[in-house]
């Protein structure tokens, strides 16, 4: 069969458990001949299938992220590998790094800490939004530290990005100028699709009955890590910006909301308006 009629077959098959069908059947065909979307379309819809490409599908048809398949995810300017342990980072999330854009300006941040980083996708796309900055990730599981500095090698930012193992903020005394978080925010009782409920990692996900636990202990530790002029964004669940804006202000911190692209509350943004402020 040429790749064009097995794209559509695909798409049809697909249709029930993706909202992108055509996209993913696309992907993965490309995944299996080790080409771009791009290239595939391009110069390949001619070709003979591969067999590869009925076993990664079956793959998708199971429910397996389509990330963890083919092993990237795509985030701001970067390409970051993903695997199972470490969540797959989101389009929204991009609304912490254009917040810090929009604030910071070309000149940017001197220091970046990532509270929570995962597989390193806000600090390493910060550092390579800034060239003259270094940054630290810190992340509570040792798996996905492992993925974030193997993104920093082959992104060419090391050592300018460094990794440690810890509880949050627990233990820092450093100041940043940039702090990035996108703690877990989801209710213990949420529905979830199954893609992301039977696939990425519970304790990247969930905080608590209302979602809150990790915002409890993250905010009141970042007063003290933040440099004059500096800049803090944490990302929200869409529902969740007032109370998450009401534990900034018990901990001296004035708060702003930011929405994503979808018009959705995504983040919590804090400027502290000291020396050296970069100005909005």
């Amino acid at each position: 069969m040429r790749l064009r009629e097995a794209l559509k077959e695909a798409a049809v098959r697909l249709a029930p458990v993706s909202d992108t069908p055509r996209l993913d059947a696309e992907l993965l065909m490309a995944h299996a001949l080790g080409v771009s979307r791009e290239a595939l379309l391009l110069g390949h819809l001619d070709d003979g299938t591969p067999d590869e490409f009925e076993v990664l599908l079956d793959r998708r048809l199971s429910r397996e992220p389509l990330a963890y398949i083919t092993g990237h995810r795509d985030f701001w300017t970067i390409r970051l590998k993903v695997a199972p342990g470490v969540l797959i980072p989101r389009p929204d999330s991009e609304t912490l790094i254009e917040a810090a854009v929009a604030y910071f300006g070309i000149t940017g941040p001197r220091t970046v800490l990532d509270l929570g980083t995962g597989s390193g996708a806000l600090l390493l796309a910060a550092l390579a939004q800034w060239p003259a900055a270094t940054g630290l990730g810190i992340d509570a599981s040792q798996a996905a530290l492992e993925i974030a500095k193997a993104n920093a090698n082959v992104l060419g930012l090391v050592p300018r990005a460094r990794f440690a193992l810890g509880n949050w903020a627990e233990g820092i005394a450093d100041r940043f100028d940039l702090i990035l978080s996108n703690p877990p925010y989801v209710e213990s009782n949420a529905v979830l699709p199954a893609d992301v409920r039977d696939h990425e990692p519970a304790s990247a996900l969930f905080a608590g009955t209302d979602g809150l636990d990790d915002y409890c202990r993250l905010v009141p530790q970042l007063p003290a890590l933040l440099n004059p002029g500096g800049m803090i964004a944490v990302e929200i669940g869409a529902t969740q910006a007032t109370a998450v804006s009401a534990l900034f202000g018990a901990n001296g911190l004035e708060a702003e909301v930011r929405q994503d692209l979808g018009g959705r509350d995504r983040a919590i943004v804090h400027f502290s308006l000291g020396l050296g402020s970069k100005g909005r």
